[in-house]
């Protein structure tokens, strides 16, 4: 047996150890800072789904201490045990309506919000594409309507809807810029689409979000939002300075298992990455 003492420490190292982890060491947890409308509009799930639990946990939590101090054994208390009860159709409908209730409560937001953000809203800027390869392990971009690639980083305009159109040369993975909004699998042989936007300038941290070997922990890369200005003379900045793509290049790039340098290329030549032609949009 523990002492007093010991069991206060055991309670504090444990209550110390949790305020870390919460706190992240002091660090922000992404997706409770969405700096675009597909992440704002998850983080509203994500709050309502919090106030919601919280709720079911104080319920029972409140009715566990009720019962534990009601019906505890003490003396001069008859017992409350009858060996004939058969139940309490009250309390069975109660017990069995509240957690319909909940589920309805979560369903119908969360099923609103995967509906609404499936395709991109129109508005004034039509979205951009940009065609997102993951292989062993390196991130690589092509952006269609500029006709440029980048390899383990990414630049968007702010205040753009982009299309995400996202495919797999090697093992399946998971592509996540968690302020921007939510993931979505890459896989081989298939084309997932995705969308999401920027609302500010900033630089956001993307990464793969499904083990694919020993290199998936490099797979990481940056995500430069900036005004449509300043994309439009990076993309300029990139044609006039950076070099084409080979073919022989980008077979290098989509076969050769292992890390890879920050790229940018100017061009790259037809078939660089095979696309499919049918493509499932998703904005979760």
């Amino acid at each position: 047996m523990l002492s007093p003492k010991k069991r206060r420490g055991l309670a504090f190292a444990a209550l110390s150890a949790s305020v870390l982890l919460l706190s992240g060491c002091g660090s922000q947890i992404a997706v409770l800072h969405p700096e675009g409308p597909v992440a704002r509009q998850e983080y509203n799930l994500i709050i309502w789904s919090f106030i919601l639990m919280a709720f079911v946990g104080l319920a029972v939590f409140i009715l566990f201490a009720y019962m534990l101090i009601k019906y505890r054994a003490r003396p001069g208390v008859e017992k409350y045990y009858d060996p004939n009860l058969e139940g309490n159709r009250k309390l069975e409908v109660v017990w069995t309506v509240i957690p319909l209730l909940i589920v309805i409560a979560l369903a119908i937001p969360t099923v609103k919000t995967t509906y609404a953000l499936t395709q991109p809203p129109v508005q004034a800027h039509d979205p951009m594409e940009i065609d997102v390869t993951s292989a062993a392990w390196k991130w690589i971009f092509q952006y269609p309507g500029q006709h440029i690639e980048t390899v383990n980083y990414l630049v968007i305009p702010t205040g753009v809807p982009v299309k995400f159109i996202l495919t797999s040369v090697g093992p399946m993975n998971t592509f996540w810029i968690p302020e921007l909004g939510g993931m979505e699998f890459t896989m081989p042989g298939a084309n997932l689409g995705l969308w999401l936007e920027a609302s500010k300038s900033g630089v956001y941290l993307g990464r793969g979000a499904n083990f694919s070997g020993k290199g998936f922990a490099h797979m990481q890369f940056n995500v430069y939002a900036k005004p449509q200005a300043e994309f439009n003379q990076w993309v300029a900045q990139v044609k006039a300075q950076d070099p084409p793509l080979t073919m022989a290049q980008a077979n290098q790039l989509v076969n050769h298992h292992g890390l890879s340098p920050i790229l940018t290329f100017s061009s790259y030549p037809a078939g660089a990455v095979p696309q499919n032609q049918n493509t499932l949009m998703s904005g979760m």
